[in-house]
């Protein structure tokens, strides 16, 4: 067996172990970077899971200097990444402020897209176990942080942060890319 540090192939990592292991200082160096705690917490969350589609991708790939290295690439360039969006158009807005800026009447095949796209997503939900999927529409839908959601399903934050990437491997698995 390879620990999480070792030159493991991608097909024998367990992404629990390693969020366990290196979400801390994940979150550490990209709340360094952004000074703000929840864009911190969204990118870890962001870069674990583009780290599990790189992984699926590849199921033979291996690591050369570690995931742990490959897992800091991934959230420094996503922390560039918003910090250059935020440079050019402004941080982000809530989505009431932005729906009264946008045209209430999307075309057709937009219109066609989203609800292909919805019903996706509302079946791969509805796979999902109640707590998992509960989970992550409380961190998603209602904003809740991983913390918070824990504290609702009365389990630990581990657990919760459990349930939470579970659902979202699962829900991109299920979108089609």
């Amino acid at each position: 067996m390879t620990t999480p540090g070792s030159h493991a192939s991608t097909s024998e990592i367990d992404l629990d172990a390693l969020f366990r292991r290196y979400a801390t200082e994940l979150h550490q160096h990209a709340f360094r970077r952004l000074n703000d705690r929840e864009a911190a917490a969204d990118i870890v969350q962001d870069s674990f899971l583009r780290f599990l589609i790189w992984k699926r991708d590849r199921t033979h790939a291996s690591f050369p200097y570690g995931p742990r290295s490959f897992l800091w690439k991934i959230v420094g360039n996503l922390s560039i990444d918003l910090i250059r969006r935020n440079r050019i158009i402004g941080p982000m807005v809530s989505l009431d402020d932005a729906l009264e800026a946008v045209d209430p009447s999307p075309t057709p095949d937009r219109t066609l897209e989203a609800r292909q796209q919805y019903r996706i997503l509302k079946r791969a939900l509805d796979e999902l176990p109640p707590r998992t999927r509960q989970a992550l529409l409380l961190n998603r839908a209602e904003g809740l942080s991983h913390a918070e959601v824990a504290v609702r399903l009365g389990v630990s934050s581990s657990m919760a942060t459990k349930y939470i990437m579970t659902a979202l491997a699962h829900c991109a698995d299920r979108m089609p890319d």
